[in-house]
């Protein structure tokens, strides 16, 4: 079987021209995987199916190659289960909807700094709020809470249900109790909430708030998830190179 060319490199390996059969060896070196990791993606749909000597050995191309580069770029960026999903994608028909797939990803990863950058922001706007001391007089009830922050209790009971202060009860669906640190998160999301905050915002940064001692603390949990976004972003930059090639041609 005549075996596909390609122009372009893999990992700053030259391919042009007529390539040589790949054993399964060769595809886990150049893509950085185990040779066991490639015959899982071949099973899985991630690499197409590969032809086979008279002997029952694999023979695999550099379609195989840019299919696992591009897969393990893609993991790191969106997580296996959808890496394995695009990857699939890719190798369907023209209609499977890889683009929208590939677009879909991005959108969430930009969805995601969109709400780094508010709770960056909503850190911000409260450095002058206490994280750590509390006082034990501190603790009220949902009516004296509502009445000390000048809200209705059933926006209290609304940031209960949603995860961003959520107090004790004295028995299974009784009376809410506030403790110190309840109230200063009521007090925290409160100044949010004027402020223009959203809810889903407000709900990745309340957990931050309650694990750190000290605003550095919170400080660097945020640069470390802003860490995270870049290097999933720069993750779905190099699958897209190695995924360039396996697109179907675009009509003329």
């Amino acid at each position: 079987m005549l075996v596909e060319t390609w122009r372009g490199s893999i990992q700053g390996r030259g391919v042009v021209g007529l390539q040589s059969p790949l054993r399964t060896v060769d595809v886990a070196r150049r893509a950085g995987c185990s040779v066991q990791q490639v015959r899982n993606l071949e099973r899985d749909g991630v690499l197409p199916p590969a032809s086979r000597t008279a002997s029952g050995y694999r023979r695999y191309t550099e379609t195989h190659v840019r299919s696992a580069v591009a897969y393990r770029a893609l993991a790191a960026g969106t997580g296996p289960v959808e890496a394995k999903r695009i990857m699939r994608a890719a190798h369907a028909h023209p209609d499977s909807g890889l683009l929208a797939l590939l677009d879909a990803a991005h959108a969430r990863l930009a969805a995601e700094r969109r709400d780094l950058a508010l709770a960056r922001e909503a850190a911000a706007a409260i450095t002058a709020e206490p994280i750590g001391d509390v006082r034990p007089s501190d603790a009220m009830t949902v009516s004296e809470l509502a009445s000390a922050l000048g809200v209705r209790a059933s926006t209290l009971r609304h940031w209960d249900a949603e995860g961003l202060v959520v107090p004790a009860r004295t028995v299974p669906r009784g009376t809410r109790r506030y403790s110190p640190a309840d109230v200063r998160d009521a007090r925290i999301v409160h100044q949010l909430r004027l402020a223009g905050h959203r809810i889903a915002p407000l709900q990745a940064l309340m957990p931050e708030l309650r694990r750190a001692r000290r605003w550095d603390d919170l400080t660097a949990a945020l640069a470390a998830r802003d860490a995270d976004i870049d290097a999933r972003s720069r993750a779905l930059i190099r699958a897209a190179a190695a995924l360039a090639p396996l697109l179907p041609a675009e009509e003329p």
